[in-house]
């Protein structure tokens, strides 16, 4: 397992990071003995950054986790959660200073640990941002103080909103996802600024929620159809070819070490080993090439997410 430097945190965290949205059945159900052998599988194989999130399976997601680190040393990994995001609509966002402070307290509760590392405001797209800037961080930040969290992050999908806050307020790091991937490398143009400014940078979702997989996109994926389809032909192309699309997606945003670590959500232990196998492969450049020229048309489209004007 590779490890880098987290910004200015001075963290060395894994490369490969694991996502916990599948722990919560997001995309399929679950077994869930089997979700929690993938997180061990997980930590002995030299992961040690583990993301999560409340509204992954309304809560069930770290509830899972919380019974997976049962027993484990806490210095074995480290644990980011977010706060705001509880349901899938604009009414089921709460930013204030009140909630976000309540809601760190409930993850630790369910996660069974005494502080997370990282306490992110989860999609602020669905916010406003004023109220992020000058009351969800500042609240954020009180819980750092009191000692129940090591950073402040932010997310969302919009990649113009990292600067838009950053430029009025510090943060420690930053959770970007579906925008350093084989169809969209959007982030790519804030990296140096976001080097400049010491921040960490977790790239999550680097087959673009499944859009760059054999299985392709839930039936609930954003994407316009478009993009589906042209990612579903690169997956025809890479199969013609002897490999598939998800694992030369993994390879491309792993290759860039600006990007300091990559979350992948997996209940599955096999799939987690396959990632790390599939990490610790070389780069196949001439497939690479054929997949970009094919995905050339869609890159960097995406979707709308939030409140119109923060797209």
């Amino acid at each position: 397992m590779h490890y880098r430097k987290l910004g200015k945190t001075g963290l060395d965290v894994s490369a490969l990071a694991f996502g916990g949205s599948s722990l919560g059945g997001v995309f399929h159900d679950i077994d869930e003995p089997e979700a929690i052998r993938s997180v061990h599988v997980a930590l002995d194989c030299g992961i040690n950054l583990i993301d999560t999130a409340p509204y992954y399976g309304a809560t069930r997601a770290e509830t899972v986790l919380g019974k997976a680190l049962r027993g484990v040393e806490r210095e074995r990994y480290y644990l980011a959660t977010k706060v705001a995001r509880y349901g899938p609509e604009i009414p089921d966002f709460d930013f204030s200073a009140e909630r976000v402070v309540r809601s760190v307290d409930e993850s630790l509760q369910r996660l069974g640990v005494d502080y997370v590392d990282f306490i992110q405001v989860h999609d602020m797209e669905f916010g406003h941002i004023d109220q992020i800037v000058h009351e969800t961080i500042p609240a954020l930040l009180k819980v750092r103080d009191a000692g129940k969290a090591r950073f402040v992050g932010i997310t969302c999908l919009p990649v113009r909103l990292f600067k838009v806050v950053l430029d009025q307020v510090e943060v420690d790091q930053i959770q970007s996802y579906c925008h350093y991937c084989l169809n969209d490398t959007a982030l790519a143009e804030l990296l140096p600024y976001l080097e400049a400014k010491g921040v960490g940078i977790f790239n999550s979702a680097p087959l673009a929620m499944r859009l760059l997989s054999d299985e392709g996109a839930p039936a609930w994926h954003p994407a316009p159809e478009a993009l589906k389809q042209k990612c579903a032909e690169a997956a025809r192309f890479c199969r013609a070819h002897g490999t598939d699309l998800g694992r030369l997606a993994l390879q491309f945003s792993l290759a860039n070490p600006a990007i300091h670590t990559n979350v992948v959500g997996t209940a599955s232990p096999c799939r987690v080993l396959e990632n790390i196998r599939c990490a610790e492969e070389p780069l196949d450049q001439e497939l690479l090439a054929e997949v970009l020229r094919i995905l050339g048309p869609v890159h960097n489209v995406t979707w709308p997410s939030g409140r119109p004007e923060n797209n």
